[in-house]
């Protein structure tokens, strides 16, 4: 049987020097390789960043485990069939596109065979871009372990409880939190309420980060102390087991005769996180119109500070309008950005709720125009504007500078609405124009 310690215990901040040991007395004080580390273990570096990089940038962490990770079998070509990685067969599409949420299966599948990709851009060859899925699981992955070598981890389920065990601590995840996985960690996905489904991002670029608040002021949006990581825990359990890493936008696996998440005390920084969207401490107006999405912004993979991110992540909750005299929700725009939307619970301020449900989502290309339905702007221009709660709502947008191209089977998924176009018909324009 394996040897399991402990509950599920975490620290908090975002980007912390943190350490933690699952045993008393087998992480080295002052020191990362000893000569003979405590109770037979071997020193590891994980390295998520560059050794060069600057301080406040650098990602790595020591781990003190049973085994090193170069011991494994060979690795061999493996397939996933519908995790997909850009470049995609089909150039980026400027027609608005949207997806209704894509139902759980009956067959059985665990979470890494059932990641299905819509979008992305970029390529992890070049470490730029980001790729955007879903997941669906109905299954624990039991003896199988994944390692993304082409990008961070942003997890979100909309249906059902995730249980991450990483080399690093174990995460619960449930709807409504997300779970950030760094390049390069083993894990595997358990499913204690049983079936789960959400969205996946695969953010191949710099690794998400706080964006600078600016004249907002040292608190407010995601707060570092908000974030949770989990305390070190380890499993000593001798079977045939397989990890599948994905490399390159190819899949690979090796047979190991242990469990590779015998990590029994770590320090660093290079660390799996969660947190609970409903702490985002959400901004806006106090007087007039509608605030940028930017405002929402709750991680960011920085690329151009003009044309955007490479990767910036925002989180739409529950929150107060009180805009005066003002089209409170998003107006029609056309952005040089990339959007990407989905949604956790609830609806959309800027959508009926028949259009855009949980489990949904919506992909507006650079420079596609869009902005609310027909039902939803006539409702709104005419309503009364005292203050309001937008109650069980939880939406996260995901913007990037490159064109997204849609993957192929995204095209052909009976959830694709092929129909998304007709919300927008029945427009009555009011101007009557003069024409003289």
């Amino acid at each position: 049987m394996p040897q399991i310690r402990g509950p599920l215990t975490y620290q908090t901040g975002f980007g912390n020097e943190l350490e933690s040991e699952a045993e008393a007395g087998v992480l080295p004080h002052g020191r990362n390789s000893p000569q003979q580390p405590a109770r037979g273990l071997v020193s590891e570096l994980i390295s998520g960043t560059t050794f060069t990089a600057p301080r406040a940038l650098n990602r790595r962490t020591y781990v003190f485990r049973a085994m090193p990770s170069v011991v494994h079998g060979r690795y061999q070509p493996t397939e996933v069939k519908t995790f997909d990685t850009p470049p995609f067969t089909q150039p980026p599409n400027p027609n608005q596109m949207r997806w209704d949420p894509f139902g759980i299966p009956a067959a059985e599948q665990d979470f890494l065979d059932g990641m299905f990709t819509i979008c992305g851009n970029g390529s992890p060859n070049a470490q730029s871009g980001t790729a955007l899925h879903v997941y669906r699981a109905t299954v624990p992955m039991t003896d199988r372990f994944f390692l993304d070598a082409d990008g961070e981890l942003l997890v979100m389920p909309d249906t059902g409880t995730l249980l991450i065990a990483t080399e690093l601590g174990r995460l619960q995840v449930a709807p409504g939190e997300l779970a950030l996985i760094p390049r390069g960690i083993k894990f595997r996905v358990e499913l204690p309420e049983g079936p789960s489904r959400g969205f996946v991002c695969e953010n191949y670029g710099l690794p998400f980060r706080l964006p600078e608040l600016g004249l907002i002021g040292s608190n407010g949006l995601a707060n570092a102390v908000d974030f949770h990581v989990p305390d070190a825990w380890y499993e000593i359990e001798e079977k045939p087991c397989t990890l599948v890493q994905k490399f390159c936008g190819s899949f690979w696996e090796a047979r190991l005769d242990h469990s590779p998440l015998d990590v029994v005390a770590w320090r660093g920084n290079h660390v799996p996180a969660k947190f609970n969207m409903y702490d985002f401490v959400a901004l806006g107006t106090a007087t007039v119109d509608h605030p940028d999405p930017s405002i929402f912004c709750a991680l960011s993979s920085p690329s151009d500070p003009v044309l955007g991110g490479n990767a910036d992540f925002m989180v739409l909750p529950p929150r107060w309008a009180v805009a005066e005299d003002t089209f409170r929700p998003p107006g029609f725009h056309r952005n040089c950005v990339a959007e990407y939307l989905g949604i956790i619970t609830g609806k959309h301020e800027g959508k009926s709720a028949s259009g855009l449900r949980p489990g949904g989502a919506s992909l507006h290309n650079n420079w596609a125009a869009h902005g609310p339905d027909v039902e939803t702007f006539e409702l709104a221009r005419s309503v009364e504007l005292p203050p309001r709660k937008i109650e069980d709502s939880l939406v996260f947008m995901i913007e990037s500078r490159q064109p997204l191209q849609v993957a192929d089977a995204a095209l052909s998924a009976p959830e694709f609405q092929r129909d998304y176009q007709d919300h927008w018909q029945g427009f009555v324009r009011r101007f009557p124009g003069t024409n003289a």
